[in-house]
């Protein structure tokens, strides 16, 4: 094992978390919201052990790695940094208890969007920026940060860059991982820029804008007032599910589109798929909710947002029609599962692994009646190899294995089945304060969560980010078991 090299990433990924608060304890100066001295002590302390742990302990690394290492690369990267991410609670005083606090971080770096933070508009605003901030860092993933900036990696970028993608193939946008990395990096800053200028065009202040144009693109859903979106004009919701919709796009796709390639979006079956089940969904709970009473305009606006929000696993909610239909909760919850597209932001099954999975099924049943037919899986006119067949099935069996076995936990700290079952549901898909568990008669308040619940969900929040592979490859025997 390639221990210099894993301490010397997990030092540049502090050094990058040290120089992200800068932006927040600026903030928090400027408004004298009286956190600056906390923030400013949790940079300094990130800041010594990023070098530490960078110029010391991981002096002399070895940059290259095989599986093996990317995996442990992954994982600690992924433990380690949302636990530090929980300092600047704790210094700041926003949060009392570690707990609150990691559950807090985790949720922001996984890009849940569940919050312990009941009245987000009372906390210090470069606090408010730094959930944002970290929402935002790790949308695209924590390591490819690392990827983008180590340039000296080479064969181990690769390794990385498959490590962070275990459980789905991501196209790259160039021959070299770490100008592909960049790439994707430049699209989606260009995008939340372009976000944060529509928002404040719209008539929000500069710092809201900038928070929800960092949770909107990385889907994470942090927001910055008790009751979600509620007080914010048609025009920013407009906006928000329109980039909502984006976010949940491929990002290989995004880059297409600013490119101007879009007969590549036209060919593309995963598109199509979320593009027709988008407004297949938001028309048909436009009209359950019209049925159940409420207003034509109003079910039709909250329907699109509500869609997108769920679809995307951004998150977000706002004041709803006043009369929510059982069909509008189902289909909650199985977009909820579904989520978004492979590559994108968002969490949930992903759409392509369904897609390889019903043509997988239908080559199957016609197999049964006609033995002698030889089928292939093709997306987008390219077969689909047995083994990513094989390897979907089993993240699908092990998705459902996590919700199950994290319901039952949460069953032991008091709640219902159903509310548990949500709850699990909502933070493996990574789409967090959904307002389904709401309409089932649950109380969305984190908060008032037992320890063992928060620590459960916390570690659904990163199964689902890491998509289960990379977080199982670690605690598996055989990793350990020694090579000749």
């Amino acid at each position: 094992m390639n221990y210099r090299l894993v301490a010397r990433i997990a030092g540049v990924l502090l050094l990058v978390m040290a120089v992200a608060l800068t932006a927040p304890l600026a903030v928090s100066l400027h408004c004298g919201d009286g956190a600056q001295y906390g923030l400013a002590l949790s940079a300094v302390v990130m800041l010594a052990g990023g070098l530490l742990l960078r110029n010391i302990v991981g002096r002399g690394a070895e940059y290259a790695m095989e599986a093996r290492e990317s995996f442990w690369i992954t994982a600690v990267a992924w433990i380690a940094v949302p636990l530090c991410g929980s300092v600047p609670y704790l210094f700041t005083g926003v949060l009392s208890t570690f707990t609150d606090a990691a559950f807090e971080s985790f949720s922001g770096f996984t890009t849940t969007g569940s919050s312990v933070v009941a009245r987000p508009e009372e906390i210090p605003r470069g606090v408010l920026l730094w959930r944002a901030i970290t929402q935002w860092m790790g949308g695209l993933g924590l390591i490819l940060f690392v990827v983008a900036l180590l340039k000296r990696l080479n064969r181990g970028s690769l390794q990385l860059y498959a490590a962070e993608f275990s459980g789905t193939q991501q196209r790259k946008l160039h021959p070299h991982i770490s100008k592909s990395v960049s790439r994707m990096w430049r699209i989606y800053t260009l995008i939340t820029v372009v976000l944060v200028v529509l928002l404040a065009a719209a008539g929000n202040g500069w710092l809201d804008a900038v928070c929800l144009a960092l949770s909107t693109v990385s889907t994470g859903g942090f927001m910055t007032a008790q009751y979600g979106l509620s007080g914010y004009s048609d025009l920013t919701l407009a906006i928000l599910t329109v980039f909502m919709f984006l976010s949940g796009v491929n990002v290989a796709l995004l880059y297409n589109l600013f490119t101007l390639r879009w007969r590549r979006l036209r060919v593309n079956h995963e598109f199509a798929l979320y593009t027709g089940l988008f407004l297949f969904a938001a028309a048909s709970c436009a009209v359950a909710f019209a049925a159940s009473g409420n207003g034509v305009g109003e079910s039709v606006r909250y329907s699109l947002f509500h869609i997108a929000s769920t679809l995307s696993t951004c998150g977000f909610y706002t004041d709803g029609p006043s009369h929510w239909p059982l069909w509008t909760s189902a289909v909650t919850f199985l977009l909820m599962l579904c989520g978004a597209s492979a590559g994108s932001t968002g969490g949930g099954i992903k759409l392509r692994r369904l897609m390889t999975l019903s043509i997988y099924l239908r080559n199957y049943l016609t197999r049964m009646v006609h033995p002698h037919v030889v089928f292939s899986v093709k997306i987008d006119h390219k077969v689909v190899a047995g083994d990513y067949v094989n390897k979907i099935f089993g993240f699908v069996f092990l998705y459902i294995c996590f919700i199950i076995g994290g319901a039952f936990m949460l069953t032991f700290s008091g709640q219902g089945i159903a509310d548990a079952f949500c709850y699990a549901a909502a933070n493996i898909s990574n789409l967090g304060p959904s307002p389904l568990i709401n309409s089932l008669g649950a109380n969305l308040d984190y908060a008032m969560l037992p320890s063992l619940a928060k620590w459960t969900l916390m570690a659904l929040m990163l199964a689902g980010r890491l998509e289960i592979f990379a977080l199982l490859a670690i605690v598996s025997p055989s990793y350990w078991r020694s090579r000749r």
